[in-house]
């Protein structure tokens, strides 16, 4: 099975559409799948409920699905560095989930591990916990988080490997693995292409049965959310 596909628009042809619900990976603009969401763009889909961490930032990641009005709700953690998301939300014009980031990251592991829920005590007292069924255990109250499920997934890894075995560099295998097991299909952008084998098993970070179709980008933009420096 060729999982390789000749540009982001092909690789996201027949998978999206109105009204869907797509986890990102990615955390702040580090190992954020930027052609795949560029592609997502262009497709002109309306009423995504988007998961991410972040939101991106204005004009960069997935502030340019906000800018298009794309996106009707975030499923999300951090919500800074982006003033379009935040007029939006604030005129309500934006569905807002706001997560714990703890939480977020084991709604997906959960989705993908097949568990439709789990109980937590982050969020317990707080406006999190609004709604929820609350339980006791060992004399302590936790709240039960429903797992997250996506139709479509769009990671970003460093390498990738014919048959979809990716590793991640650095820090940006930070939510890509557990958004790549969560969704029902997903869609992984990579900087290199080697020939199954060429990963070492010990460097497999996420198994290619979870992959469905690579797409090949080896110059990505990479922009820094926040440049800070020092005098020499």
């Amino acid at each position: 099975m060729n999982k390789i596909y000749p540009s982001a628009a092909a690789a996201l042809e027949g998978l999206v559409h109105d009204d869907q619900l797509i986890a990102v990976g990615g955390f702040g603009l580090c190992g954020i799948p930027e052609a795949l969401i560029e592609a997502l763009k262009d497709s002109g889909v309306k009423n995504i409920t988007a998961i991410s961490n972040n939101a991106g930032v204005d004009g960069f990641g997935l502030g340019k699905l906000l800018e298009t009005r794309q996106i009707k709700k975030m499923i999300s953690s951090y919500v800074g560095e982006n003033k379009e998301f935040e007029r939006q939300y604030l005129a309500g014009e934006l569905e807002l989930e706001f997560t714990p980031q703890g939480t977020l990251a084991e709604k997906l592991r959960a989705g993908g591990a097949g568990i439709p829920a789990f109980f937590t005590r982050t969020g317990v007292g707080t406006l999190v916990a609004e709604g929820k069924e609350l339980r006791e255990f060992d004399g302590q109250t936790y709240v039960m988080e429903r797992a997250l499920t996506p139709e479509l997934s769009l990671v970003k890894a460093d390498v990738a490997d014919k048959s979809g075995n990716l590793r991640f560099n650095l820090t940006a295998r930070n939510f890509n693995p557990a958004a790549a097991m969560a969704g029902k299909v997903c869609v992984v952008e990579v900087e290199r292409i080697v020939e199954v084998g060429e990963i070492a098993p010990d460097d497999v970070h996420l198994p290619g049965i979870y992959v469905h179709r690579i797409v090949h980008n080896p110059n990505p933009e990479k922009r820094i959310e926040k440049r800070t420096t020092r005098p020499a």
